[in-house]
């Protein structure tokens, strides 16, 4: 195994689209969503050791769920657990992720993955992970892996590509963040638009390169911090120097602006698992189209429903079809699949009416 192989997984979010399950205390990436005794950061983690060493697994996380990071990954050591004090989206925590691990590895190459997506071919994943890897460490490109879109998807970012690159990786010309249908359709048909996945392939030595050249105060404010990087001084200057940065994506500091910017077209399925209508879309179904996790269903004229308890209960549902159904201890939700975007709504009514302890 490379021991030049590095990972930043990223494990801060709340997923508030899965609510009741997932919560700001106990966020998606910790639960079994797919009933397969495994959790989705735990999924993830066993992955990406099948071709980086898991001493070079860093997981980014905000500092709430330290705990419940190394309670679920116990190969992990508390230097690998990369927290922070504050949200400043995912530019920031990239840029200090990225310089530990120079300190630690001047000549290393790094994936930057979601800690809570689909994968099922992993074979497929891991060589285009491989080839991305080779690239990346022979040339100061800034890679990501793009899906070959299936419909035209309006909660997906989309990447245009040049379909005249006569090599794997193609040279990226432009990112859109979710386009309406009518502008997913025209991209779909134009054949050189893929899904973008979220999972970024890089030295540490193009990225910091990136980062100094367009996001210069940033990079100072980081760069402050050399010297006690890796060491038990680190944690003060972070708590200290953190909240301080802009909160902005990587996306819009960085990618958005380099010209070295190149997606390869991903041979895997993927799915982000952002909300219960997607979770659905991968579950194993029913006669009837159920798709159910952790439940006992009783089912007469309920068809296409997604049915989620925590622990085994019998489920009856009769005239139910396309709902959301999600028991868990002291919430129930049933709610049509076609409205799951507003389950974020939802919450935040949940918690004005009934207290912040709900989300």
């Amino acid at each position: 195994m490379n021991k030049n192989y590095y990972a930043i997984l990223m494990a801060g979010g709340v997923g508030s689209r899965f609510w009741p399950v997932s919560t700001t205390e106990f966020p998606k990436q910790f639960h079994d969503m797919l009933g397969t005794g495994e959790t989705l950061i735990q999924r993830t983690f066993s992955r990406l050791t099948k071709i980086i060493p898991k001493e070079n697994i860093f997981i980014l996380t905000n500092q709430r769920y330290n705990d419940l990071v190394l309670e679920q990954l116990p190969e992990v050591q508390q230097k690998q657990v990369v927290t922070e004090p504050a949200m400043r989206n995912t530019a920031p925590c990239i840029l200090y992720a990225s310089l530990k691990i120079q300190k630690d590895n001047p000549d290393a190459v790094m994936v930057v993955a979601p800690s809570d997506h689909w994968i099922e071919d992993e074979t497929a994943f891991i060589a285009n992970l491989e080839q991305s890897f080779i690239a990346c460490s022979k040339s100061d490109i800034l890679m990501t892996l793009g899906i070959q879109p299936t419909f035209p998807n309006t909660g997906y970012g989309y990447i245009h590509y040049d379909k005249e690159s006569k090599v794997a990786r193609k040279k990226v010309i432009q990112f859109t963040e979710k386009p309406d249908y009518d502008t997913a359709k025209q991209f779909l048909s134009t054949g050189n638009y893929l899904w973008n996945a979220g999972i970024f392939i890089w030295s540490a030595k193009s990225i910091i390169t990136a980062f100094s050249r367009f996001q210069k105060e940033m990079t100072a404010l980081f760069e402050k911090g050399i010297q006690v990087y890796n060491t038990k001084e680190e944690g003060d200057f972070i708590n200290t120097n953190y909240p301080l940065a802009e909160n902005i994506s990587i996306d819009y500091a960085i990618l958005e602006k380099a010209e070295n910017v190149y997606v390869f077209p991903a041979t895997f399925d993927w799915n982000d698992l952002g909300t219960w209508g997607s979770l659905y879309d991968k579950l194993d179904k029913t006669e009837a189209n159920n798709a159910v996790v952790n439940a006992n269903v009783l089912a007469v004229n309920a068809s296409n429903n997604m049915i989620r308890t925590s622990s085994d209960k019998i489920v009856v549902v009769d005239g139910l079809e396309d709902y959301i159904i999600v028991d868990k201890e002291d919430v129930l939700l049933i709610y049509p699949k076609s409205k799951e975007q507003d389950i974020k709504v939802v919450l935040k009514k949940v918690k004005e009416k009934y207290g912040e302890q709900y989300g």
